[in-house]
C-alpha cells in the first residue's frame, strides 16, 4: 500500500463513517483496507450496502470492499470509529482489549478520566493518559476520543483565552441538520423553523469543555474549574455549527489583545505540519457579518474554526461568535487529526 499505514473504519456505512472514507481517500499516511458495519450490511460490497450521501466521489477501491462484521480479527491495528453510541461502548472496548488503537467519534468513552478527549491544538498533552489507561484497564490496545462537534468549536475558541483566566461561559448553539445523521430531522419539523433543543448536547458541551481545558494528574484528567452553561438549538442549515458565547475572565487584557490571541493561536498540529492541520486553526474574521456557515464552513478543508464579533458583554465581560464544519472538524476530520498526532508521537509504531 505504498508504505501507508492500513486502517479500518467501524460504522463505515453511516454519516460519520462515510466522512471518514472521504477524509482518508487521498491521505498521505493512511489507507483504508477494512470497513465494518452492522449485520444488515455485513457480507455486501460497500457500494451495495449503503447509498453514498457526500458530494465528494466515493473511492472505487472502497466501493468494491466487502463490509465486515464489527468484530476484531482481520481489522488493521488502527481503526476509526463512527459507530452509533448505542453500540460503540461495547464494540470499541472489545477492539481495545484485543490490541487495536481505536480513534473514536462516539461519546461513550469521552468522560472516562483515563481516556484522552483530544483537540490536538488544545490539549495534545492529554495523550499521556494512554500509558496508565492500558495498565489500569489491562488493554493491549488503546482508545482516544474526539469531542462532540459543538464542544470542539467552543473549546477551540476558548483555548487562546486561557492565559487570562477562564471563569464562566454561557453558550447558545445553532446546530446544522447534518449533525443529526441521515435521514436526520424531518423536513416538516425543521424547514422554516428552529427546534429549541438538541437532546443530550447541552450536558456534553458543559462537561467535555472542562475536561479538554483541564490538566492531567496521576488520577487522570482533572476538569478545568470553568463553569459552562449551554443551550442548544437545531436550525435549517445543512453544514456548519454556529455558537454565540459570552465569557468571564479573571483578568481583562482588552479587546484587541483577545482578538490578537485568537489570530495567533496554533498548536502541535501546526508545529508538526500534520497533513490534515489547517495553517491557522482559528481564523478571526473582522467583518461584522461573519462567520457564516454557507460562506465559511467549507473553507480550509472544513478544518479551521472561525471566530468573529468579539466585543464587550455587559454581563460576563466579552462575547463572540464561533463556527465550524460539524462533520469535518467536528467529527471525522477531528479523529483523523488525532490519529496523525498519534503517529508522530510514535503510538502507532
Amino acid at each position: 500500500m505504498n508504505g501507508k499505514l492500513e486502517v479500518g473504519i467501524l460504522g463505515a456505512t453511516g454519516t460519520v463513517g462515510q466522512e471518514f472514507i472521504a477524509q482518508l481517500s487521498d491521505h498521505p499516511w493512511f489507507t483504508v483496507t477494512w470497513v465494518g458495519a452492522s449485520e444488515r450490511s455485513a457480507g455486501k460490497k460497500y457500494r451495495e450496502a449503503t447509498p453514498w450521501r457526500l458530494p465528494a466521489q466515493r473511492p472505487d477501491r472502497v466501493a468494491d470492499m466487502v463490509v465486515e462484521r464489527v468484530t476484531p480479527g482481520q481489522a488493521p491495528k488502527l481503526v476509526f470509529s463512527g459507530l452509533d453510541a448505542s453500540v460503540a461502548g461495547e464494540v470499541e472496548t472489545l477492539f481495545a482489549e484485543t490490541g487495536h488503537i481505536v480513534v473514536s467519534n462516539a461519546r461513550n468513552h469521552r468522560m472516562d478520566p483515563l481516556v484522552p478527549l483530544v483537540i490536538p491544538e488544545v490539549n495534545a498533552d492529554h495523550l499521556q493518559l494512554l500509558a496508565p489507561q492500558g495498565a489500569a484497564k489491562r488493554w493491549s490496545g488503546r482508545i482516544v476520543t474526539n469531542p462532540n462537534c459543538s464542544t470542539i468549536m467552543l473549546a477551540m475558541a476558548l483555548a487562546p483565552l486561557r492565559p487570562f483566566g477562564l471563569r464562566q461561559v454561557i453558550v447558545s448553539t445553532l446546530q446544522a441538520v447534518s449533525g443529526g445523521g441521515y435521514p436526520g430531522v424531518a423536513s416538516l419539523d425543521i424547514v422554516g423553523n428552529v427546534i429549541p433543543i438538541v437532546r443530550g448536547e447541552e450536558e456534553k458541551i458543559e462537561t467535555e469543555t472542562k475536561k479538554i481545558l483541564g490538566q492531567v494528574t496521576a488520577a487522570g484528567a482533572e476538569p478545568h474549574p470553568l463553569v459552562v452553561s449551554a443551550s442548544t438549538t437545531r436550525v435549517p442549515v445543512i453544514n456548519g455549527h454556529t455558537e454565540l458565547a459570552s465569557v468571564a475572565l479573571e483578568t481583562d487584557p482588552g479587546q484587541d489583545a483577545l482578538v490578537r490571541a485568537m489570530g495567533e493561536f496554533s498548536g502541535r498540529p501546526q508545529e508538526a505540519d500534520l497533513p490534515s492541520a489547517p495553517s491557522r486553526p482559528i481564523v478571526y474574521m473582522d467583518d461584522d457579518d461573519r462567520p457564516q456557515p454557507r460562506l465559511d464552513a467549507d473553507r480550509d478543508g472544513g478544518m479551521a474554526v472561525y471566530v468573529g464579533r468579539l466585543r464587550p458583554c455587559p454581563v460576563l465581560g466579552y462575547k463572540f461568535v464561533t463556527m465550524g464544519h460539524n462533520t469535518v472538524r467536528g467529527a471525522a476530520g477531528a479523529a483523523v487529526l488525532n490519529a496523525e498526532l498519534l503517529k508522530v508521537d510514535g503510538v502507532l509504531d
